[in-house]
Order: C-alpha cells, then structure tokens, then sequence
C-alpha cells in the first residue's frame, strides 16, 4: 500500500509539479496579501475618518466584496473583461488583482476597527500638539493600532492562502490544480492515487496554515494580558 504512494510521488516530475505549484500558489497569496496591506491601510484610515462621502464609498465597496463570491469575480475579470475589451488578461495578474480587491477590503474594516477602538485622547493629544491629520495617523494612530491590527493580518493571511485554490478554474497550475492532473493520471494505474494525492494537499495546506493561526493566537494571547 505504502510502495504505492511511493510510486506515484516518483513517477516522473511529480514531485516538482507538486513544488511549482505551490510556488505559485505561495505567490499568488502573499502578494495579495501584501498590496493588500498597503491599499488597506490608507483605506482603513479614510473609513475611520469624519469624511462622510469617504465612508459611504468604502462601506459600500466593503460590502459589495463581501456579498460577491470570490470565484464570480475570477470569472468576470478572466472571462468577461477579456471579451468586452478584446485583451487577454494573464491568469495570474487576474488572479492577485481579485485576491488583493478582496484583501484591501478586509484589511480596511481590520484598520478602521483598530484605529476606533484607540482612546479618544490620543487624537486629541496629538491635535493638542499642533499634528495635521496625515502627521497624527503617521506617527501616533497607526502605531498603536498595529498592535490590534496584527493577529487579524495573519488571519488574512491564512484565510487567502486557504481560498487561492478557486484560481483552479481559471487554469492555473496551482497546488490543487496539479494535483488534480496528477490524479487523473495515476489514477487509471492506481485506484487509491486521489487518497495519496490529495491527502498529501491536505497535510501541506495544513503545515503552511496551521503554524500561522497559532502564531496569531499566541499574539492575542500576549497582548491581552
């Protein structure tokens, strides 16, 4: 039984597709998560701002990433986009461009929470002290909310991770979308090929996520006390 789990992660470059398409996979999630971070910060602080029409445009394109599934905008920036303006799209520019619409959300409502949840004093302080607004958020705001804001940026992160098997259909050689060819070849040889395979994904995804959300937990743990 064993010999044949050996057979199929030997055979040929299966190993090293496996590899590659968790290079992609890694890629595809991390730069997501990092222009995401830096879209979301700016984005956080005008949603926690007094500027009503800032608020509005931002809640409202919170709510409209959080409403539209994940998978429908792979599709319609690939697929559609593609169509209406006559240019293809690379899967992969498509694939981080939607993750990062999704991120920048998420990371926003992240910021805004952190940033009201500081004590009121603080802003006054620093207006006390004659700091414009870009000043007081540079310096005194976003510091103080970093400590709030970092066990839910690694959540982000594993969260993002977790979801980067939907650019499966859009055909990029992902992690999942390898193993699945690897499968449907070794599988006319080997009837438990899906089970090795696939339980394979399964123990990578969760020796990459699970450290991470420990790592968070770890942090809120610390930082309540």
């Amino acid at each position: 039984m064993l010999d044949s789990a050996i057979s199929i992660f030997t055979s040929g470059r299966n190993m090293a597709r496996l590899g590659e398409g968790l290079l992609i996979t890694m890629r595809i999630s991390l730069s997501a998560v990092g222009l995401s971070i830096i879209l979301g910060i700016p984005a956080g602080l005008l949603m926690a701002s007094k500027s009503k029409f800032w608020r509005f445009v931002l809640r409202f394109y919170l709510e409209f990433i959080r409403i539209m599934p994940i998978l429908v905008l792979l599709f319609f920036f690939y697929y559609s986009l593609s169509k209406i303006f006559q240019i293809n799209l690379p899967a992969t520019f498509v694939s981080i461009f939607v993750f990062t619409l999704w991120g920048t959300a998420e990371m926003a409502d992240l910021v805004r929470g952190a940033v009201t949840s500081l004590p009121k004093h603080q802003w006054e302080s620093g207006r006390a002290l004659g700091l414009r607004e870009a000043k007081l958020n540079m310096y005194v705001i976003v510091p103080q909310a970093v400590r709030r804001l970092l066990p839910g940026v690694i959540n982000l992160t594993t969260r993002m991770i977790k979801t980067t098997p939907f650019v499966f259909f859009i055909n990029i050689p992902d992690l999942v979308k390898v193993a699945q060819q690897i499968v449907e070849l070794a599988g006319m040889r080997n009837n438990l090929a899906s089970v090795w395979v696939y339980g394979c994904i399964f123990l990578i995804y969760f020796a990459i996520c699970y450290p991470i959300s420990l790592f968070s937990t770890y942090l809120e743990k610390i930082w309540q006390t």
